[in-house]
């Protein structure tokens, strides 16, 4: 579970809300189904117009990966990538075909595969590159749902407050009526700039930086099998793949990823 993303939700709801609450406001003044309809239901159709089905649903589909992120521990798949080398130092390349068909990661498998036929380490290079390419792709499709959507909720709000106007206009003979009817008609406002900067566009970011680390995760697999294949001394492989952990990383791990590497 993502704990920021939680903290982010509840504490926008409670500095909007209660800002509001404390400025004498009431939740009943803004629980408005018909502005929501609008903008809501008109952000969507928006989406629809502009995106494909199938990059919608997988839009949907990666909602969960912002409260629910695929683990990426580059660490130990630097531990395991330098095995890997130690093995294939000692009985060569050849020898990692079970570790290849044991692999869950299936681009880590790929890549592995690849390397036990016997590809040269350009080749191997270039094929996973392809495969980086279209996890990238793959990966901005919810970033560009979810950034369009951002877009569109706050102009439909506007265009929710012009149709509520409307409408108080037609009741001008009854001055009664108008503060309230006013007070509606931007209801839809706040819910069009609300919704794309509290929900819409921090998604829309959020997911972004899930795929970069998807992204670097491959990247990582694709160097540490390139040099396996050069046959490059682990030690020096090992050094090569901690700069994709970063310093942070590194440290919290006690920086200890060669003395692992020496015990296995």
């Amino acid at each position: 579970m993502d704990i920021a993303t939680i903290i982010g939700l509840v504490f926008a709801g409670v500095a909007v809300l209660g800002g509001f609450m404390a400025e004498g406001g009431h939740l009943a003044s803004i629980m408005q189904p018909t502005a929501a309809l609008i903008v809501l239901g008109g952000t969507v159709a928006a989406v629809f117009v502009q995106f494909p089905l199938g990059m919608i649903l997988h839009a949907l589909k990666s909602v969960k990966e912002v409260f629910l992120p695929k683990k990426v521990e580059l660490l130990g798949l630097v531990k395991q990538l330098v095995d890997y080398a130690q093995k294939a130092r000692r009985e060569g390349v050849v020898s990692l075909e079970g570790d290849a068909e044991a692999a869950t990661d299936p681009f880590l498998k790929k890549a592995l595969s690849l390397a036990v036929d016997g590809s040269e380490a350009r080749v191997v290079r270039e094929a996973m590159e392809v495969e980086v390419e279209v996890l990238e792709e793959e990966g901005l499709a919810g970033p560009k749902v979810f950034e369009a959507m951002g877009g569109y909720a706050p102009t439909l709000g506007i265009l929710g407050a012009v149709l509520g106007l409307i409408h108080v206009m037609q009741n001008l003979s009854d001055p009664s009526k108008l503060g309230a009817g006013i007070a509606v008609a931007f209801v839809a406002t706040v819910y069009g700039v609300a919704s794309a900067n509290l929900i819409f566009l921090p998604f829309s970011s959020k997911l972004k930086v899930r795929s970069q680390e998807q992204l670097m995760r491959c990247n990582l697999i694709i160097a540490g099998v390139s040099a396996i294949v050069e046959g490059e001394n682990p030690r020096l492989i090992e050094e090569k793949l901690k700069g994709y952990c970063g310093a942070e990383v590194q440290k919290a791990k006690g920086g200890n990823v060669v003395e692992m590497s020496k015990a296995a």
